[in-house]
């Protein structure tokens, strides 16, 4: 065979190996001689689409659909000649090839991802497809492959598991939030406005009247804008510690079923394992049944002797080998109860291992709740205190009351003296003629004993409670009470 002239299409090499050259040689057209061999391969790129599932730090699954465009790099030499040797024999939308590929890509994915929490990788989509695409690059390089486009399409959940769902939600749930917020804070601006101008309207005719009372309008619509932008925010974070329990709670459930579903496999394997055994072991008695029934036809048809004798023997062997199967089917059934005890104790382990760190993540939401809790009852005192112009005595008052310390001190008072013969306390700053000729007096002399016996009860109340009467009451003096 003479020489032959070669050549190739524009998305095409040619690869020649053998006599004269030292390695592999590429070219677009050549005289290929005796003793040498040329094979064409194609550089055009190849569309690989994936769907990788991976793993966050969290250990929470997902998955990325991603579309590759990946094919030789053309413009180095020595990627080529890379390519030629390693990928080049393979037809570049064979399994292998593919395998390779999806391979390199998974795992570059996973490795990224297990380094990341599920927040950072959905926040940071862009920096993470960006990463992926750098990280299989790098790796594609030793077989001189280039990566033309990657299209990473958006995170999704794998079937049982809907984070990215309970995330949409949230979100839209603080859009709705914030939207009632605006709507209050329109309508509010829309009343002020409403009182400014009927405020300017009444100025025309008495203008200091009018001015006062744009003053008070303005004043109010300040405080009840404040009240309200107080009580969305408290709204908003409810909202947020609503759905992160529930997150929580949804997450632990579905681990909790799939442990559940773990043991009860391994409950039902082995009982079925000892069920097969069983068969087994009921289909060689009914064969040994079956032999039996046939030596009882032939000893119909021998001498007495010989038919006791092989009766005999048989009967040894078959006691010996009963007792073989069982003490076989007895060690079996322990090797099972062996194994599904281990089973039991690794998901019991594992079991105790998820509910102490579930436990653990509910403490620390816990704690996130009550210092949350503690910040905004410490603005809400802040915000009363200004209100009361900073009297420490107003606001404790205030609470006091709101709270039902008043009620609840009468009640406990009520009880602890009920069924028991009261001591009735009367005072009086007049004379025993003087009470004997009350009567006379009128009215004015109750209303007068009235007031007289207030200073000996507020008195009495603060040695049993410990409280001051308001300074616009007046104080206490050391006089103590007179009772009878």
């Amino acid at each position: 065979m003479g020489f032959v002239y070669r050549t190739a299409s524009p998305s095409e090499y040619l690869a020649i190996t053998g006599y004269g050259i030292n390695d592999v040689k590429l070219a677009k057209k050549a005289w290929i001689a005796p003793g040498q061999r040329c094979t064409r391969f194609d550089i055009s790129p190849v569309n690989y689409t994936f769907e990788v599932q991976a793993m966050s730090a969290e250990k929470l699954p997902f998955v990325l659909p991603a579309v590759f465009t990946i094919g030789p790099r053309a413009d180095d030499e020595e990627c080529l000649l890379r390519y030629a040797k390693l990928i080049s024999p393979h037809d570049k939308l064979s399994h292998h090839v593919n395998e390779l590929v999806e391979g390199v890509i998974e795992g570059e994915t996973r490795v990224l991802a297990a380094s990341m929490t599920m927040e950072e990788i959905f926040r940071g989509t862009k920096s993470f497809k960006q990463a992926v695409f750098e990280n299989v690059q790098l790796e594609l390089n030793q077989f001189g492959l280039i990566i033309y486009n990657a299209n990473v399409k958006q995170l999704v959940d794998v079937p049982g598991h809907e984070y990215f769902s309970y995330l949409g939600q949230k979100t839209q749930q603080e859009a709705v939030n914030q939207a009632k917020v605006d709507v209050a804070e329109a309508r509010m601006k829309g009343e002020v406005g409403a009182k400014q101008r009927e405020g300017t309207t009444r100025q025309n005719a008495a203008k200091v009247d009018a001015e006062t009372k744009v003053y008070t309008v303005k004043r109010q619509g300040e405080g009840a804008k404040e009240e309200a932008r107080v009580k969305a925010e408290v709204k908003v974070f409810e909202n947020e510690r609503e759905a992160e329990v529930a997150a929580a709670n949804s997450e632990l459930a579905m681990k909790k079923a799939g442990w559940e579903q773990q043991a009860r496999v391994a409950e039902v394997e082995a009982a079925k394992a000892v069920a097969i055994r069983d068969a087994e072991l009921q289909v060689e008695v009914e064969r040994r049944n079956a032999a039996r029934q046939t030596e009882k036809l032939k000893a119909e048809h021998l001498s007495k002797a010989v038919v006791d004798y092989e009766m005999k023997v048989q009967q040894a062997n078959w006691e010996l080998y009963n007792r073989q199967k069982a003490a076989e089917a007895r060690l079996f059934e322990q090797e099972k109860e062996a194994e599904a005890r281990r089973a039991s104790a690794e998901a019991a382990f594992f079991a105790r291992q998820r509910e102490a760190e579930a436990e653990l993540f509910a403490k620390q939401k816990e704690a996130e709740g009550l210092a949350a809790m503690g910040e905004a009852q410490s603005a809400y005192l802040s915000a009363m205190l200004g209100a009361l112009g900073g009297s420490y005595g107003a606001l404790r008052d205030y609470l006091m009351i709101s709270s039902g310390v008043y009620q609840e001190m009468a009640r406990i008072n009520a009880d602890a003296i009920k069924g028991l013969e009261p001591k009735i306390s009367v005072w009086s700053s007049g004379t025993d003629g003087e009470a004997g000729n009350a009567s006379g007096g009128g009215a004015m002399k109750e209303m007068a004993g009235v007031y007289k016996m207030l200073p000996p009860l507020l008195t009495t109340v603060h040695e049993q409670t410990g409280m001051l009467p308001p300074a616009w009451m007046g104080t206490l003096t050391d006089r103590p009470s007179t009772s009878s």
